[in-house]
């Protein structure tokens, strides 16, 4: 989900709608429903005799009235680039799209066009309420009511349904008011439009779905870019159908923009944070012709309908709308400490899987300004917890809804100065118990890690793939006097190996056991004192390149072979020498402990902050610190490198559980 973020467009947003709050507060105050549509009117200015144009047009026609009252009444939280700045770019990002230029660097390539040529464009925007015209605004509406009235796939859905899944004429903020309907639906239709006419799946959703999808990976060939280096969205109908790299919330959005505008109904939903990982998710969701909702995994690329992340720990989902979330609006325009919520989301994460609705006791110290609480997860972003959603504070509890089981929570208030905590980190557990971590002083205990980052499933089992692998030495190169002087036969192997041969022997290497292809990251040698023996590398293979990948310190890259038996590296020392000990490092994810790396290892305390145990150079793949309190909540950090770190608790019998 990285990428520029126009900060500054939430901040004019914000300032639209104080004014908006302020209309809605004084009608409330003389007792009148709050007349939406008039105070947008107002929020116009000049541009309000186009909006009234709209209106005009559609007075005989209800159903489309209807719809442009929808969309008038919630412009004032949907935002454009203001001047021809942007047009500048998408016209020089078009031109690096043909120049032929790997994915990688075409999106350095439109960085250096967002940071140099054109700078601040995020800066530089305009609610669509004082810029939208009613021919363009008339032109979207009619379309999307053609799709809605003469698509089998679109039929089934209620005027509310096609008001937030069809009928918008933006699908993201910031998205360009052009003819993105017209230009997707002409460009990746072509599937579509030839499809054959059967009695079984032509009328239904999924199959029309899954034929503009695969059309679209066909044509642009989804290139996945996660960082935040490659300029601004390209949120244009010149831009959109030629982009050949991005990350999810790019394609996700070129993916909804395009259903929608041959009338499938799609939203965007998404969490803020995984509830095990620092960063969040964005997909996309359909609404099929019996009703269900059909959520993807990732982008573009994944078949909607399939399971949803079954091993994911999910704290919020939020779908993103195209009206204004009045109780957002309220919070932005009320909440003292005013966290930068998106206006126009809505809570859907009951609609996943199984939430609880919590009320957590305040900590007697804390005396709050606002009527709100807040509710973060672990992120290790900056500092540690980030924001998930607000809360109620009543009769001394924080009163949080729909929050995603299995995962680690910290309640927060601000005090007027700062936020702050205000519970005990706690564990909602997947049968909805909360669990709250306190740490037992009186008990001191030592730790031994391994690891900063829980262990993904594909990291186990790579790991796995070591056991019963051997070191051996030989006098002959094709080892057929080989001397094995160990075999692994546990996954906790020690930094270093001791080893013991009865003489020197000038060829040292690593057997992989049968069907591990390999897969060791690093291979290395040392004598008495500790010393790296060098020597040639050598192999049964003839690839240079996958030989010197177990020497060159790097854990990312792998001696990994195609062929699954047979594998072997190791080492010609020139000489007969004497080897005292061998590492072997697993593939991984290099979140291992790493020798020569230096490490903190803090743990949150009874004053609810983080008590550092010291900052220490790793001299093995274990890190030990002593007086840790029991039950203690801890996080290593790596002050070296890397960024995946997580907290984490040890019971009494030394067994990890990540959080």
């Amino acid at each position: 989900m990285n990428h520029i973020t126009p900060l500054s467009y939430r901040n004019t947003a914000y300032s639209l709608l104080v004014i908006l709050f302020a209309l809605t507060t004084l009608a409330a105050c003389t007792s009148r429903e709050p007349d939406y549509l008039e105070q947008s009117l107002q929020l116009a200015g000049d541009n309000r005799g186009e909006l009234e144009k709209v209106l005009e047009h559609y007075k005989d026609n209800p159903h489309k009235l209807a719809a442009a009252r929808f969309l008038i009444e919630n412009m004032p939280a949907h935002y454009s680039y203001k001047g021809d700045g942007i047009d500048g770019y998408y016209r020089d990002a078009r031109g690096v799209f043909r120049t032929g230029l790997s994915p990688k660097q075409q999106a350095d390539s439109t960085a250096y066009l967002a940071a140099v040529v054109y700078p601040g464009l995020e800066a530089d925007t305009i609610s669509d309420v004082r810029v939208a015209t009613a021919e363009f605004l008339i032109s979207n509406i009619d379309k999307a009511f053609t799709e809605w009235e003469t698509r089998p796939w679109a039929a089934h859905l209620t005027f509310e349904q096609f008001c937030e899944w069809l009928l918008p004429y933006k699908v993201v903020n910031l998205q360009s008011l052009d003819g993105w309907r017209d230009t997707l639906s002409s460009y990746f239709t072509w599937g579509l439009n030839n499809m054959v006419h059967d009695d079984d799946t032509y009328e239904t959703t999924i199959n029309a779905a899954n034929t503009i999808r695969n059309e679209i990976n066909w044509r642009i060939k989804p290139f996945g870019i996660y960082y935040s280096a490659k300029g601004y969205p390209f949120l244009s109908a010149s831009t959109m159908p030629y982009f050949t790299f991005g990350n999810c919330r790019d394609y996700v959005t070129l993916a909804v923009s395009t259903f929608r505008s041959v009338g499938i109904p799609a939203v965007i939903d998404e969490t803020p944070y995984w509830g095990r990982y620092r960063a969040g998710h964005c997909w996309y969701t359909l609404l099929n012709n019996r009703g269900e909702e059909l959520t993807s995994e990732w982008d573009v690329s994944s078949i909607p309908g399939g399971s949803f992340f079954t091993d994911k720990r999910i704290p919020k989902v939020y779908r993103n709308t195209f009206a204004i979330n009045r109780e957002r609006e309220r919070y932005l325009n009320t909440s003292a400490y005013r966290h930068p919520f998106e206006v126009c989301q809505r809570d859907v994460t009951d609609q996943y899987f199984n939430t609880s609705d919590l009320e957590i006791p305040l900590l007697e110290d804390f005396r709050p300004v606002e009527e709100y609480a807040y509710i973060a997860t672990f992120t290790a972003i900056g500092s540690d917890w980030s924001i998930v959603d607000f809360g109620y504070l009543k009769e001394g509890k924080a009163h949080f809804s729909r929050m995603g089981r299995n995962v680690l929570y910290l309640a927060m208030g601000y005090d007027g100065n700062s936020l702050r905590p205000i519970s005990r980190p706690f564990i909602l557990r997947t049968n909805g118990e909360v669990e709250y971590i306190v740490p037992d002083t009186s008990q001191l205990r030592s730790v031994n890690a391994r690891r900063k980052y829980y262990q993904s499933k594909n990291v186990a089992t790579m790991r796995k793939r070591i056991l019963n692998g051997r070191v051996q030495c030989a006098d002959r190169k094709d080892f057929s006097d080989a001397v094995t002087l160990y075999t692994i036969d546990n996954v906790l192997i020690p930094d270093k190996i001791a080893l013991k041969a009865d003489k020197p022997y000038r060829y040292w290497r690593y057997l992989s056991p049968e069907k591990s292809y390999g897969n060791i990251a690093e291979l290395h040698f040392f004598d008495t004192a500790g010393t790296p023996i060098s020597g040639t590398p050598i192999s049964n293979i003839d690839n240079r390149d996958i030989i010197n990948r177990a020497f060159d310190n790097d854990w990312l890259t792998n001696f990994d072979v195609s062929n699954p038996d047979g594998n072997w590296v190791g080492m010609d020392m020139g000489k007969g020498v004497s080897v005292a000990s061998v590492r072997i490092v697993p593939r991984s994810d290099d979140n291992d402990i790493h020798p020569g790396d230096t490490y903190e290892l803090r743990y949150w305390n009874k004053n609810n902050t983080w008590t550092s145990c010291g900052i220490k150079v790793a001299d093995s793949n274990v890190l030990h610190y002593d007086d840790v309190p029991q039950g203690a909540l801890m996080w290593i950090i790596n002050h070296t490198r890397g960024m995946d770190e997580r907290a984490f608790l040890i019971d009494e019998k030394g067994k990890v559980e990540w959080w």
